[in-house]
C-alpha cells in the first residue's frame, strides 16, 4: 500500500512541477477517493480555491461510477463558468487519465470548460 502511495506522489511531483495555475489558466485538480470524488479549481498565483465540487454535493451515497464523475465535471465547469473561468489547466494529480479521471474532464469539457 505503501508503494502505491509513494508512486502516485512521485508521479503528482513530476507533473506539478511543470504546470501551475495562474489567473489566467487556473488548475482543475482532481482527488478520488473509492466512495467519493471531489475537483477544486484552484488560482496558484494568488493560492486559493476559485470553486469547487464533489459527488457528496450531488447527494451520491455510497461509490462513484463513471456516470457520477461525469456530472461532478459539469457541476464544476458550471460554477467556473459562473465565476468567468473558462480556460484551465487539468491537473489529474497523479492518477491515470482513465476511468472516473477520464469522465470527470469529459464532463468539465461538455460543461463549457477549455484544457
Amino acid at each position: 500500500m505503501a508503494n502505491i502511495k509513494n508512486r502516485r506522489e512521485r508521479i503528482k511531483r513530476g507533473i506539478r512541477k511543470n504546470m501551475e495555475g495562474t489567473t489566467d489558466r487556473p488548475r482543475l485538480s482532481v482527488f478520488r477517493s473509492n466512495k467519493v470524488i471531489y475537483a477544486q479549481i484552484i488560482d496558484d498565483s494568488k493560492g486559493h480555491t476559485i470553486t469547487s465540487s464533489s459527488s457528496i454535493e450531488l447527494d451520491k451515497k455510497g461509490g462513484v461510477n463513471t456516470d457520477i464523475s461525469k456530472n461532478v465535471g459539469k457541476k464544476v465547469a458550471e460554477k467556473a463558468i459562473a465565476n468567468g473561468v473558462k480556460e484551465i489547466v487539468f491537473d489529474r494529480n497523479g492518477y491515470l487519465y482513465h476511468g472516473n479521471v477520464k469522465a470527470l474532464a469529459e464532463g468539465a469539457r461538455e460543461g463549457g470548460l477549455k484544457f
